[in-house]
């Protein structure tokens, strides 16, 4: 099989993980939300800030490591697995014993027994981190599929049972436990390698010698995506920060959704070509226009709907956050295509550069949060989007200086999914004001979703018949041999 063939296989398998597992969560994150409320999402967000914090240091970069390195010995497993155990261990018990200091910053008791029981997942983590490095180093993303599917259904019923029992936030507790604990169980039933017991102190300095690039980008990336929460829970509270949580969450579902799956398979894909830079720049060309093609109508789809999208998941009660979610809906544009420049960075053994971009982004953000916190959750999601397009650029000039990419070109891919997209809001705001006034918000946004479909594809088909049969060939060809023959 080819690379290219294994790279196609790949996002179908990662398509049936991600957007499987998505769809059943977001199903759960609408019962929860409706079930629970504004309060108790903020308090599990801000347990979740501290908790991201601490995991940005749990496999100290080995897992993108063991993917990216061209000879891998059994040494650099065993080694990146002991490691990972050790510091799930040391950090659970620090989680145990600073809980409390947490709580006290944000005012916030209740979150002190919240964060010592989500701490747990420390040691699911770290038991896993290098059974799923392997997997997705061979490609093997049918497995991650059959452990998202599951672990995702699992987890929301026992959360969904706990929050109709009437458990409150720990509904969200217990969601996230079974989640990681289920996940890590399946990994280790999928993955035939078992460690051995050794340690290597020169396999360590390999791989943390590119690790450490990538704990100092997470950290970076850690204060760059959620400084927000921090600031917000800290100056406004954990109500106004369960409405913008609940925005961001549904732009994250969106993001992983429409993204992940290229994502995912692109880096093991670009670091096989990493000695190819022609057609690693093909490659870059191509996930661009694909994902391109799906984002923009998606992403623009919502900055248009979204007050219908939010009564009708969510009811009245959350309407607040419909002008973050607006806002954050235009910064998922940007991320969902930016992605893979810092995809190609990695698989081209630059971590470092990667690194320097992200740490004049996270001052920006974290700069303009603090100064726009005081006017409210709307004006940081603002602050958010002025930073992250006013620094895209940078991205772009390190993958044309690494891969030497034409950046007309690049921005060409762009075009058909962007005036289509337009054509496509046109569409739905003529059709707001014919439907103003109608009551049946199901019907109403059932027919603008339809309405927005069919003006978006039939704008690619007259703008680029090309990609359009392009696009229809390359999805027919990532079904099972026995559909297409159906087909």
């Amino acid at each position: 099989m080819s690379l290219r063939q294994k790279a196609i296989q790949g996002a179908m398998w990662s398509a049936i993980e991600k957007w499987g597992s998505q769809l059943v969560s977001t199903a759960i994150f609408l019962l929860l939300a409706r079930l629970l409320g504004a309060e108790a999402f903020g308090l599990v967000a801000l347990a979740n800030v501290f908790m991201y914090f601490m995991q940005i240091f749990l496999d100290q970069g080995f897992a993108q490591a063991i993917i990216q390195k061209d000879k891998l010995e059994p040494e650099h497993l065993d080694t990146a697995f002991w490691t990972s155990v050790l510091m799930g261990i040391l950090f659970l018990l620090a989680v145990l014993a600073g809980a409390g200091a947490v709580a006290k910053f944000y005012s916030e008791p209740g979150l002190a027994p919240i964060i010592r029981w989500m701490s747990i997942s420390f040691l699911f983590a770290g038991l896993s981190s290098v059974q799923s490095a392997i997997l997705q180093r061979n490609m093997q993303f049918k497995v991650f599929a059959a452990r998202s599917l599951v672990a995702t259904a699992t987890c929301g019923v026992a959360g969904i049972g706990a929050a109709l029992m009437g458990l409150g936030v720990w509904s969200l507790v217990i969601k996230e436990i079974v989640f990681g604990s289920t996940g890590a169980l399946m990994l280790w039933g999928a993955s035939s390698w078992r460690p051995g017991f050794r340690f290597s102190p020169q396999h360590f300095r390999e791989l943390f010698s590119f690790g450490i690039n990538i704990i100092g980008f997470n950290f970076l990336d850690f204060f760059n995506r959620r400084s927000d929460d921090l600031l917000i829970g800290y100056f406004l509270g954990t109500v106004a920060l369960g409405y913008y949580n609940v925005a961001y969450r549904l732009l994250l579902i969106m993001i992983k959704l429409l993204t992940s799956v290229t994502t995912q398979v692109a880096l093991p894909t670009f670091s096989k070509l990493q000695k190819q830079p022609a057609r690693m720049r093909d490659a870059f060309y191509r996930v661009t226009r694909y994902t391109s093609l799906v984002s923009f109508p998606a992403f623009l789809g919502v900055v248009v709907l979204a007050p219908e999208l939010i009564q009708t998941l969510f009811g009245e009660e959350w309407l607040p956050s419909v002008p973050v979610m607006r806002i954050l809906a235009l910064i998922g544009i940007l991320q969902s295509v930016q992605y893979f420049a810092g995809t190609v960075l990695l698989a081209m053994n630059k971590p470092l550069w990667r690194l320097r971009a992200v740490f004049l982004l996270t001052l920006c953000n974290i700069a303009g949060f603090f100064v726009a916190v005081r006017w409210g959750i709307t004006a940081v999601a603002l602050s958010y989007a002025i930073c992250v397009y006013s620094f895209s650029p940078v991205f772009l000039i390190m993958v044309r200086k690494i891969i030497q990419i034409d950046c007309r070109k690049y921005f060409l891919q762009y075009t058909t999914p962007f005036v289509s997209s337009l054509f496509m809001v046109i569409f739905i705001l003529g059709a707001k004001q014919m439907l103003h006034g109608w009551t049946n918000l199901y019907m109403v946004l059932a027919i603008y979703l339809a309405i927005g479909v069919l003006a978006y594809v039939s704008g690619v088909m007259i703008l680029s018949p090309n990609l359009f049969n392009q696009t229809y060939k390359l999805a027919l060809s990532s079904l099972p041999r026995s559909l297409q023959k159906r087909d």
